[in-house]
């Protein structure tokens, strides 16, 4: 019988915590944010430039997602994919990794200042996002609570953050 390696627990535990954190959505509706459809589309290595005071590691973990996205499908350019492989990239300490920081200040009030230095990153990483093909499959969202008070059958809600899903409904039931 194979077991785990702790490298591919740790990725599990990550990808759950992802799957998961719809429990942090305030569920408050916000001012729809602006800026980042005004700056110019720029590589992934400007784009993150002005991220490393926030995230130390981010220039190093988008030089390891360009490499691995130098011929990318769907017809997105490597800057646009590894754009996409950066935000789901997970890396210690968890509170420094780009999509547990992004996600956080999109579901906060005051998030519009502090987005100041995500425009450039943001520009690329939805033009990446608008740029990929349909795709019809069912998805799934999970999270171990009762949110039945917190989500009322008929109303709008928003979330704010980028939301990630599964395609099995296995990872959501795994006990970690």
């Amino acid at each position: 019988m194979a077991t785990a390696t702790r490298g591919e627990g740790e990725a599990t535990v990550q990808r759950i915590l992802r799957i998961t954190d719809v429990a942090q959505e305030s569920l408050e509706i916000l001012a729809p944010i602006g800026g980042y459809s005004r700056v110019p589309l720029v590589s992934l290595e400007k784009a993150v430039e002005p991220l490393v005071p926030i995230l130390p590691d981010v220039q190093s973990h988008a030089y390891a997602a360009k490499l691995k996205c130098n011929k990318p499908a769907d017809n997105l350019t490597p800057d646009e994919s590894a754009s996409i492989m950066l935000y789901t990239m997970a890396w210690e300490p968890p509170t420094e990794c780009l999509y547990m920081v992004l996600n956080t200040i999109l579901r906060t009030k005051d998030r519009q200042q502090k987005l100041a230095p995500w425009y450039l990153y943001l520009r690329l990483f939805l033009n990446a996002l608008f740029r990929l093909p349909l795709l019809p499959t069912m998805a799934y969202r999970g999270v171990r609570l009762d949110l039945k008070n917190r989500y009322i059958e008929g109303e709008t809600i928003v979330w704010w953050g980028f939301t990630s899903c599964t395609t099995s409904m296995g990872v959501l039931q795994s006990d970690l």
